[in-house]
């Protein structure tokens, strides 16, 4: 019997995964988050602006209110199975899209495996974004623009699959 071999343009893999942390205000507490990311990530965060101002809110546009960090290939790997690790119980099948992405939160970046607390610093919640991919999914993203067909989309199923196969992640049912 012939083996089966899998269509190298199937195979899913995690493009990316974003940390952000959004504070609300420029400032110390700013400078507080950024120093978080970088201890967990190991990777200098970038500040995010505010697109308009918010009276209410005291928050002016173009005024620095978060930080984030997009982590790629084995180092993305590595801090997405840390960061599933705080969430003991599971995570909700809600929290895939039908795009292949998964997105979740944690309340206190002191409850990540290594993560120490320090008094100096605070506690801080910050919300994950991890992005799935297929070979020629770029294509979309390129200047033309050209739309991409269903087969190359990576599904909620896919995703979900991957997830645990792969990381590790226990979805609950």
């Amino acid at each position: 019997m012939a083996e089966v071999k899998l269509n190298p343009m199937k195979t899913i893999r995690l493009e990316k995964v974003v940390l952000n942390i959004a504070v609300g205000a420029a400032g110390e507490r700013l400078e507080k988050a950024a120093k978080v990311l970088k201890e967990i990530t190991g990777q200098e965060p970038a500040l995010r602006k505010a697109k308009k101002s918010v009276r209410d809110f005291g928050i002016h546009r173009g005024e620095n209110i978060a930080a984030m960090v997009t982590l790629r290939k084995s180092r993305a790997v590595e801090v997405l199975k840390q960061l599933v690790q705080t969430k003991g119980a599971g995570i909700s099948p809600s929290s895939f899209d039908k795009n292949g992405n998964l997105a979740f939160g944690i309340r206190e970046h002191i409850d990540i495996p290594g993560a120490k607390y320090d008094p100096d610093i605070g506690i801080f919640g910050m919300d994950v974004v991890a992005h799935l991919t297929k070979p020629g999914y770029r294509v979309r993203t390129r200047r033309m623009g050209r739309p991409i067909g269903e087969p190359q989309r990576v599904s909620r199923e896919d995703a979900i699959e991957f997830f645990k196969n792969r990381i590790g992640v226990q979805v609950m049912e």
